[in-house]
């Protein structure tokens, strides 16, 4: 079996679920940037911005080259 042909399977947990088996609790958001509702597995805090998906990676520092 080569590598790429694990899929989510190698992971031993649905990618849906947390890691006790229980569905993650998601919170309704609004992006900071687009200011379209959104939901994140996390509490939002006021304090701190919110992306969508279409927006968080132009937040996101660019991964340094690994080899």
């Amino acid at each position: 079996m080569a590598f790429n042909d694990r899929g989510n399977s190698f992971r031993g947990r649905d990618s849906n679920r947390g890691g006790f088996g229980a569905p993650r609790e998601m919170h309704n958001a609004t992006c900071s940037d687009c200011g379209a509702e959104t939901q994140v597995p996390f509490r939002p805090d006021p304090d701190r911005p919110v992306y969508c998906r279409e927006c968080l990676p132009n937040h996101r520092k660019p991964r340094e080259n690994r080899y």
